[in-house]
């Protein structure tokens, strides 16, 4: 990029160089020297009547001026001026467009790595959740086998339990008959001897 405009500027030099010297010429031909004529008429001496008079002719016509060569100077250097200033403005042009281009490229550099970011943050997400959720389902399921085996065991237990008491109970009451069995007897034989127990109940 530097090579070229140092080029177009070498360029627009020679360009101006050439046109100095093409301008300088039109300049030394244009100048025409002119000569103003003057037509002296001989005036008589002899003075015979006071009615005559000297007749001058009239002087001819200039001629028409040539074309200013300021004017054509400043026609080709506007000219020139108007060719740098439209070539400086499509420079100009050119390079804001490489800037836009450039800003336009950055920009969906950065949102395509965003969004790459991005995607690989909902993945890593899902992931973990779907880990976590597979781990909870296994100590819930371990959960529910120790549960269903200390469930079976409370169950044994308080059958144990009942078992011990209906024995328990068995026993008190055996027991119950057996001393009841023994208060009758000892009632009949107070009652066959006639005799009264020494204590209450003192037969057992």
């Amino acid at each position: 990029m530097v090579e070229d405009e140092t080029k177009k500027v070498e360029e627009v030099k020679i360009e101006k160089n050439e046109e100095a010297k093409i301008e300088k010429n039109d300049d030394e031909k244009s100048v025409i020297p002119v000569s103003e004529e003057k037509s002296i008429i001989p005036v008589s001496d002899h003075k015979d009547s006071a009615d005559e008079k000297a007749i001058v002719p009239a002087p001819a016509p200039a001629p028409a001026p040539a074309p200013a060569p300021e004017l054509e100077k400043k026609k080709i250097s506007g000219g020139s001026l108007d060719r740098d200033i439209e070539l400086a403005r499509l420079e100009q042009e050119k390079k804001l467009a490489l800037v836009k281009a450039w800003e336009e490229s950055e920009k969906s550099k950065v949102e395509n790595k965003a969004c790459k970011k991005l995607s690989d943050v909902e993945s890593w997400e899902n992931r973990k959740k779907a880990s976590i959720e597979a781990d909870l389902r296994k100590i819930e399921e371990t959960f529910e086998k120790k549960k269903a085996e200390y469930a079976e065991k409370m169950k044994n237990k308080i059958a144990e339990v009942h078992k011990l008491a209906e024995e328990k109970r068995a026993m008190v009451e055996a027991q119950k008959g057996e001393q009841l069995l023994k208060a009758e007897e000892c009632a009949a034989k107070f009652r066959a001897t006639g005799n009264t127990p020494k204590k209450f109940l003192g037969c057992f």
